[in-house]
């Protein structure tokens, strides 16, 4: 894929994701599942939450309309073979997301679903690998999946970190040797499609991705991370960094919980990004820094990518070190609000 059609690719996914939401909003609204306020929400009246189901099905029409005939058809090459059972996977973790968001389903449906589809997307990415390395592959998708979902609570926040994030990886894509340009123009697609959902779930939001987009995001994240590195398009810590801003408040907070002995599944309002929130940033005031924060970690991934890969773990570790320190800043004036409030 030449640099110039990751662009077209992204242009067309979000043309097809605005038409879709558009659509869903001005004639089926009333139909349409809705996101109620609950223990974890930060919303104070529903919200139609399927702009996933806008998002996914914009995304594969914008890649489809570059990529007819592409590399994934003509060439059946191991990365290829691989991209088409981590499309299904990925599709079977939708379905159920989807099922969820129009009728709640139990955690542990939705987790052997998680965990089967990562199985299978990993024993695809790694073929030459032992079932240790698989298993764990597996268990880093289903945990991304559900990370990415968790993220998802704050007006415009899980789509800024897929335009950032994808939109990182479809410009290392672009950068790396070799060939593989359906990894360039998937990741283009949904970046595109992000861009457009982002326009109706900017604050105040008008609709959220529900489910179906928060959970596939994840894996989809994971999963494209993983089978650029395989494919030698960039090295481990660079997709680490790209979504570096998710994964550092979803693991601090699930292990912060764990370790207070809390049922860390249970809905709650202590992820960083909630109590930003809930100090006086508002929606408005939380996207602008995790939106900033997702923007650099990606730029700088990117970046290092193209002119100074070898520092890449060094970057890795002083973002880790900022958004540690963001976070102490962030529970300092928490334990302020909160003696406030006593």
């Amino acid at each position: 894929m030449s640099g110039l059609a990751a662009p077209l690719v992204a242009a067309g996914a979000a043309v097809a994701v605005g038409f879709a939401v558009a659509v869903l909003l001005l004639r089926f609204t009333p139909s349409l599942p809705q996101a109620l306020p609950n223990a974890r929400s930060l919303h104070v009246r529903a919200v139609p939450r399927v702009g996933g189901l806008a998002l996914w099905a914009g995304a594969i029409a914008g890649w489809g309309a570059v990529e007819l005939g592409g590399v994934w058809v003509v060439e059946p090459s191991t990365g290829s073979r691989a991209a088409i059972v981590v499309a299904f996977a990925l599709a079977a973790v939708a379905a159920v997301s989807l099922a969820d968001d129009w009728r709640s389903l139990p955690a542990r449906v939705r987790l052997v679903v998680h965990l089967g589809a990562g199985l299978a997307a990993a024993a695809a990415i790694l073929p030459e690998s032992g079932w240790p390395a698989r298993c764990a592959l597996a268990l880093a998708l289903a945990w991304a999946a559900n990370l990415y979902n968790f993220m998802d609570g704050s007006d415009g926040l899980a789509a800024s970190m897929a335009v950032c994030g994808f939109g990182a990886l479809a410009g290392g894509a672009v950068l790396g040797a070799g060939p593989a340009g359906w990894l360039a123009s998937v990741s283009a697609a949904i970046a595109g499609g992000a861009a457009a959902v982002l326009a109706f779930n900017a604050p105040p939001a008008r609709m959220f991705m529900g489910d179906v987009g928060a959970t596939p995001l994840g894996f989809a994240a994971a999963a494209l991370g993983a089978m650029g590195v395989v494919l030698g398009r960039w090295p481990p810590w660079f997709p680490v960094l790209v979504f570096l801003p998710f994964i550092a408040d979803a693991t601090v907070t699930l292990a912060r919980r764990a370790f207070a002995g809390e049922r860390v599944f249970e809905a709650h309002r202590s992820h960083y990004y909630q109590r930003l929130w809930q100090i006086g940033a508002g929606h408005r005031g939380t996207l602008a820094v995790y939106a900033a924060l997702c923007a650099a970690t990606a730029s700088t991934a990117v970046g290092l990518l193209a002119w100074l890969p070898q520092h890449g773990m060094i970057a890795l570790a002083a973002w880790t070190a900022i958004i540690a320190a963001v976070f102490a800043a962030i529970d300092y004036h928490w334990s302020l609000h909160a003696s406030k409030s006593r």
